[in-house]
């Protein structure tokens, strides 16, 4: 398993990650109250744009009322993509009264974790 920690100014964000055959279990938590808010399974395929690349589609399982599909399927399709394999990432990130300000930070900092 490899962990990484995401420092942000108002929290941090924990993501751990887990070989399974070829494929990646990803766990992703963090903020006031870590949860289970979505489940994104992303599958590689060759890209759209028919230029040879990989990219990846992905299915999704939210919980009533939480809004994580964001970062998991950020992450999960960002690995699918570049390590050609499935994955399935799990998790929930939640900070009571969040901003759209931290929102933009969080996800600038996801952006640039799965580049």
């Amino acid at each position: 398993m490899r962990s990484y920690e995401i420092g942000l100014s108002f929290s941090k964000l924990t993501i751990e990650i887990t070989d399974v055959g070829q494929d990646r279990a990803v766990l992703v938590y963090g903020g006031e109250k870590p949860h289970i808010g979505c489940t994104v399974m992303a599958f590689p395929r060759p890209s759209l744009t028919g230029d040879g690349s990989v990219s990846a589609t992905s299915s999704v399982l939210n919980a009533v009322g939480h809004k994580d599909e964001a970062i998991c399927r950020m992450i999960a399709e960002a690995i699918a993509a570049r390590e050609n394999c499935i994955v399935v990432c799990t998790g929930g990130f939640h900070i009571d009264g969040i901003t759209p300000d931290q929102i933009r930070e969080l996800m600038g900092k996801l952006k640039d974790f799965v580049q």
